[in-house]
Protein backbone atom coordinates (compact mmCIF):
# COMPACT_ATOMS: atom_id res chain seq x y z
CA UNK A 1 0.00 0.00 0.00
CA UNK A 2 1.25 3.50 -0.86
CA UNK A 3 2.17 5.53 2.21
CA UNK A 4 3.17 8.77 0.50
CA UNK A 5 0.69 10.66 2.65
CA UNK A 6 2.83 10.18 5.79
CA UNK A 7 5.45 12.69 4.63
CA UNK A 8 2.95 15.53 4.77
CA UNK A 9 1.39 14.39 8.04
CA UNK A 10 4.29 15.99 9.88
CA UNK A 11 3.37 19.43 8.49
CA UNK A 12 -0.01 19.29 10.25
CA UNK A 13 -0.19 16.36 12.64
CA UNK A 14 -4.00 16.52 12.88
CA UNK A 15 -4.58 16.03 9.14
CA UNK A 16 -3.65 13.10 6.93
CA UNK A 17 -2.90 13.99 3.32
CA UNK A 18 -3.55 11.54 0.49
CA UNK A 19 -2.31 11.64 -3.08
CA UNK A 20 -4.75 11.45 -5.97
CA UNK A 21 -3.06 8.20 -7.03
CA UNK A 22 -3.71 6.69 -3.60
CA UNK A 23 -7.37 7.74 -3.62
CA UNK A 24 -7.80 6.21 -7.09
CA UNK A 25 -7.00 2.76 -5.67
CA UNK A 26 -10.05 2.92 -3.36
CA UNK A 27 -12.73 2.36 -5.98
CA UNK A 28 -14.43 -0.90 -5.07
CA UNK A 29 -17.66 -1.72 -3.29
CA UNK A 30 -15.64 -2.98 -0.32
CA UNK A 31 -13.33 0.06 -0.26
CA UNK A 32 -14.81 3.30 -1.64
CA UNK A 33 -13.27 6.73 -1.15
CA UNK A 34 -14.42 10.07 -2.59
CA UNK A 35 -12.88 13.51 -2.87
CA UNK A 36 -15.27 16.40 -2.27
CA UNK A 37 -13.85 19.94 -2.12
CA UNK A 38 -10.31 18.56 -1.65
CA UNK A 39 -11.38 16.52 1.39
CA UNK A 40 -11.11 12.72 1.31
CA UNK A 41 -13.99 10.57 2.58
CA UNK A 42 -14.19 6.81 3.10
CA UNK A 43 -17.85 6.15 2.23
CA UNK A 44 -17.65 2.35 2.15
CA UNK A 45 -19.96 1.91 5.14
CA UNK A 46 -22.52 4.32 3.64
CA UNK A 47 -22.86 2.71 0.21
CA UNK A 48 -25.89 0.57 1.06
CA UNK A 49 -27.61 3.50 2.82
CA UNK A 50 -27.18 6.10 0.07
CA UNK A 51 -30.66 7.20 -1.07
CA UNK A 52 -29.58 7.32 -4.72
CA UNK A 53 -28.22 3.78 -4.60
CA UNK A 54 -24.81 2.16 -4.55
CA UNK A 55 -24.27 2.64 -8.29
CA UNK A 56 -24.41 6.43 -8.07
CA UNK A 57 -21.64 6.57 -5.48
CA UNK A 58 -19.57 3.90 -7.21
CA UNK A 59 -19.50 5.93 -10.42
CA UNK A 60 -17.37 8.47 -8.52
CA UNK A 61 -15.44 6.12 -6.19
CA UNK A 62 -11.73 6.76 -6.20
CA UNK A 63 -12.15 10.16 -7.83
CA UNK A 64 -13.06 13.79 -7.27
CA UNK A 65 -16.84 13.80 -6.84
CA UNK A 66 -17.17 17.52 -6.08
CA UNK A 67 -18.98 18.44 -9.28
CA UNK A 68 -21.41 15.52 -9.04
CA UNK A 69 -22.03 16.14 -5.34
CA UNK A 70 -22.80 19.82 -5.93
CA UNK A 71 -24.91 19.28 -9.04
CA UNK A 72 -27.38 17.13 -7.10
CA UNK A 73 -27.99 19.84 -4.51
CA UNK A 74 -27.46 17.84 -1.34
CA UNK A 75 -29.29 19.05 1.76
CA UNK A 76 -27.52 20.57 4.77
CA UNK A 77 -28.18 17.27 6.58
CA UNK A 78 -26.43 15.31 3.83
CA UNK A 79 -23.49 17.71 3.95
CA UNK A 80 -23.34 17.30 7.72
CA UNK A 81 -23.22 13.52 7.33
CA UNK A 82 -19.94 13.82 5.44
CA UNK A 83 -18.12 14.62 8.67
CA UNK A 84 -18.39 11.04 9.92
CA UNK A 85 -16.71 9.72 6.75
CA UNK A 86 -13.86 12.28 6.64
CA UNK A 87 -10.40 10.69 6.68
CA UNK A 88 -8.13 13.46 5.40
CA UNK A 89 -7.25 15.99 2.73
CA UNK A 90 -6.09 15.76 -0.85
CA UNK A 91 -2.39 16.52 -1.13
CA UNK A 92 -1.75 20.13 -2.22
CA UNK A 93 0.03 19.14 -5.45
CA UNK A 94 -3.01 17.13 -6.57
CA UNK A 95 -5.62 19.81 -6.00
CA UNK A 96 -7.21 21.44 -9.01
CA UNK A 97 -5.74 24.78 -9.93
CA UNK A 98 -9.23 26.31 -10.27
CA UNK A 99 -10.46 25.17 -6.84
CA UNK A 100 -10.47 28.81 -5.70
CA UNK A 101 -12.91 29.57 -8.53
CA UNK A 102 -15.12 26.65 -7.44
CA UNK A 103 -15.21 28.00 -3.90
CA UNK A 104 -16.51 31.33 -5.20
CA UNK A 105 -19.32 29.52 -7.00
CA UNK A 106 -20.30 27.21 -4.16
CA UNK A 107 -19.76 27.81 -0.47
CA UNK A 108 -19.33 25.01 2.02
CA UNK A 109 -22.95 25.08 3.14
CA UNK A 110 -24.17 25.06 -0.48
CA UNK A 111 -25.59 28.55 -0.33
CA UNK A 112 -25.35 30.90 -3.27
CA UNK A 113 -22.39 33.15 -3.76
CA UNK A 114 -21.62 36.29 -5.71
CA UNK A 115 -22.62 34.66 -9.03
CA UNK A 116 -26.20 34.23 -7.85
CA UNK A 117 -26.22 37.81 -6.55
CA UNK A 118 -24.93 39.00 -9.93
CA UNK A 119 -27.62 37.06 -11.79
CA UNK A 120 -30.32 38.62 -9.61
CA UNK A 121 -28.88 42.08 -10.24
CA UNK A 122 -28.88 41.52 -14.01
CA UNK A 123 -32.48 40.32 -13.95
CA UNK A 124 -33.48 43.39 -11.91
CA UNK A 125 -31.82 45.72 -14.42
CA UNK A 126 -33.49 44.00 -17.39
CA UNK A 127 -36.90 44.15 -15.70
CA UNK A 128 -36.33 47.83 -14.91
CA UNK A 129 -35.45 48.63 -18.52
CA UNK A 130 -38.45 46.70 -19.81
CA UNK A 131 -40.75 48.52 -17.39
CA UNK A 132 -39.34 51.88 -18.41
CA UNK A 133 -39.80 51.11 -22.12
CA UNK A 134 -43.35 49.88 -21.52
CA UNK A 135 -44.41 52.94 -19.51
CA UNK A 136 -42.74 55.30 -22.00
CA UNK A 137 -44.58 53.60 -24.88
CA UNK A 138 -47.95 53.92 -23.09
CA UNK A 139 -47.43 57.63 -22.45
CA UNK A 140 -46.68 58.30 -26.12
CA UNK A 141 -49.85 56.47 -27.28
Amino acid sequence: MDVTHTAEETADSDVTYYTLEEVKTHNTITDAWLIIHDKVYNVTSFLQEHPGGVEIVMMEAGADATESFESVGHSPDARGMLIQFYIGELQMDDRKKDSAKEKLISTSDGSSSWITWLMHAIVAVVVGIMHRCYTKERKSS
